[in-house]
């Protein structure tokens, strides 16, 4: 009797590195403690060099607003924020545009490992939780499937956020997905102050969710991924990538 050589396959693990694109307009909010501050506050007075109709108070409170959001990004031990700022001349006076996305990495220990689908149902029973206690509309929660990673749980909701002790109604949307051959999960965690406009600006937390891949990245997105927007027009951006 003859055997023929058996070939072990290696066992497949999870990858380690994901890649996003992001417009050209965001641009990467910097987490250092050591530097944030010092850093933020150039990136805004930069920003707003074209807009002198916006007050010196109007300005501090864009500074302190996304020093906020990069400090609890860092603390929450975010891989990436991102973020854009554009001011726009109004009739009532300067319209002020921003967003955020943060990418955090979660890790679900192996004898608690909820499949996406458990996630996701949780998180719709939390946010009608929520909703009755807060009186703000209801959230939604969704099954989508993204073009390079597959099935991704999507939710969405108007939160009340406090700003520096004054509670803003903001438009939210995260996109979670699973990271293949592991219990964790991408997040991609994307807001806006501007909830007039959630509609516009979740086409473009949703273009740049769709863009994300895991594995190779050097692999090249698609270059028609980001869909122009009223809110936030602008071409597609270079590749971000992390680990």
């Amino acid at each position: 009797m003859t055997t023929e050589p058996t070939t072990e396959q290696p066992e497949a693990v999870a990858p380690a590195e994901y890649s996003l694109r992001f417009p050209d307009s965001w641009w990467h909010l910097d987490l250092d403690p050591s530097t944030r501050d010092a850093s933020i506050r150039r990136r805004i007075e930069a920003q707003v060099e074209k807009a002198p109709q916006l007050t010196r108070e109007q300005v501090d409170g864009l500074i302190r607003s996304t020093r906020r959001i990069a400090r609890e990004a860092h603390a929450k031990g975010a891989l990436r924020a991102s973020g854009m700022l554009r001011i726009l001349r109004a009739g009532s006076g300067p319209l002020v545009l921003s967003a955020t996305t943060v990418v955090l990495r979660i890790s679900v220990p192996e004898e608690d490992a909820e499949d996406l689908a458990d996630l996701v149902m949780a998180a719709g029973v939390q946010l009608g939780n929520d909703a009755e206690s807060s009186g703000l509309p209801p959230g939604e929660v969704e099954f989508v499937e993204l073009p390079h990673v597959g099935a991704a749980g999507r939710i969405s909701r108007i939160e009340d956020i406090d700003y520096n002790g004054t509670r803003v109604p903001t438009a939210v949307r995260h996109t979670l997905v699973q990271v293949p051959n592991s219990h964790d999960y991408l997040v991609l965690a994307s807001s806006t102050p501007n909830v007039d406009l959630a509609e516009q600006f979740y086409e473009v937390f949703d273009a740049i969710a769709e863009s994300l891949r895991f594995g190779d990245p050097d692999a090249t997105p698609d270059t028609d991924a980001t869909p122009s927007t009223n809110a936030a027009p602008a071409p597609v951006g270079v590749t971000e990538q992390g680990k």
